[in-house]
């Protein structure tokens, strides 16, 4: 009986395979798009926690306990794998701050100054209080896209297409279905009651999600569990929100 990593409900349905994965990349990165772009316009950001959340079930949903393990979803030993991969990740951010500040200053074409509007920081805020409230988004950040994104992309969008296409192919696929998803973030951007889109930034950033996301797949390469890719990603989300709150 050939081996399959899906539930025995959904095994009735689909094949562990490309196609698969294109559903998967329809059924949240479209919806994600769409609702990033609203709560950047609306500034109510409620849904987007729900859809870290629904992928990071996605893979529970779908695969059995060998196809969960077969995509990375087990313990490591490699403490020292995670504890590099922290350090990477941060190091990652804080070359992005260093590059958009470098060529945009506090211009909203500067990725990290329109992503701060989300976070909503009151004005003339510092001390303790600024302390309390990075200290809050920090840990909000290091938890719900690391773990919803990396369970998603590196996980189980990566496995898919892997089985059909092999490793170095998939890399490319979900490195930059996570980068082009990444344009909601920064890219359209809504600005004085209006959208408007910077094309050679968004490039940059596109460009950086890339590159960031095949460190996330090395990270976990390297440690031999998903582990390995949330805490790069973790260590990137704390540089950026200490480069939001302290570096702007």
């Amino acid at each position: 009986m050939p081996k399959t990593e899906l539930r025995p409900f959904w095994k009735k349905r689909f094949k562990f395979n490309w196609k698969f994965g294109l559903f998967l990349i329809a059924l949240i990165c479209i919806p994600r798009f769409i609702l990033v772009l609203k709560a950047n316009q609306t500034g109510n950001y409620a849904a987007i926690g729900a859809i870290m959340l629904l992928s990071a079930l996605v893979p529970f949903i779908f695969l059995n306990k060998s196809g969960r393990r077969s995509i990375g979803i087990t313990g490591t030993q490699k403490i020292g794998a995670l504890v590099f991969a922290f350090i990477i990740g941060i190091a990652l951010s804080l070359t992005l701050y260093w590059i958009g500040k470098e060529l945009y200053g506090g211009s909203y074409q500067n990725w990290y100054e329109y992503i701060a509007k989300s976070y909503q920081i009151p004005e003339g805020i510092a001390g303790n209080n600024k302390l309390i409230l990075f200290s809050v988004m920090a840990l909000t950040g290091m938890i719900f896209s690391p773990i919803g994104e990396e369970l998603y992309f590196r996980g189980i969008v990566h496995g898919s297409f892997a089985k059909s296409i092999g490793e170095q192919k998939a890399s490319i696929v979900d490195s930059s279905t996570f980068a082009l998803t990444h344009v909601a973030h920064f890219g359209l951007v809504f600005v004085g009651g209006g959208w408007s889109f910077y094309l050679i930034p968004t490039l940059i950033w596109v460009m950086g999600m890339f590159l960031v996301s095949f460190i996330f797949l090395w990270a976990k390469k390297r440690s031999g569990s998903l582990l390995g890719a949330i805490v790069c990603h973790a260590g990137f989300n704390l540089g950026m929100i200490y480069s939001i709150f302290y570096l702007l």
